[in-house]
């Protein structure tokens, strides 16, 4: 089995309100996350590649376009946490990507939430 990953950032602003008032993230506050997309294959294309990395440019564009610099409780449709986002963009890229089998979000260098069903 081959595997590759590839990270993207973006910042944005979130608030997780059904944490109560008590709690510091239910109130507005931002992060500089960072996104790793992991491929797997059992065999490499003509070209000896999992997947061309110049070829996840949309992975990239769809980030900047639809999360970056936005307040991602208007974005997604459930609370966004980590767990919800790397869902979110796992959803959205595996058609595109049959490779892909997991997504992973980091908030702070400490903190990783990785989606994988």
């Amino acid at each position: 089995m081959y595997k590759i990953s590839k990270q993207f950032s973006f910042s944005a602003s979130h608030m997780l309100n059904c944490l109560g008032a008590e709690h510091p993230c239910a109130r507005i506050h931002g992060h500089n996350y960072v996104v790793t997309i992991h491929l797997k294959s059992e065999t490499l294309d003509q070209y000896g590649f999992v997947k061309d990395f110049k070829s996840l440019q949309t992975v990239k564009q769809f980030i900047d376009e639809t999360l970056d610099h936005r307040h991602l409780n208007d974005i997604l449709p459930d609370t966004p946490t980590s767990e919800h986002i790397a869902r979110f963009l796992y959803e959205h890229f595996k058609p595109e990507l049959p490779e892909l089998y997991a997504v992973e979000i980091s908030e702070t260098p400490q903190t990783s939430c990785i989606y994988e069903p």
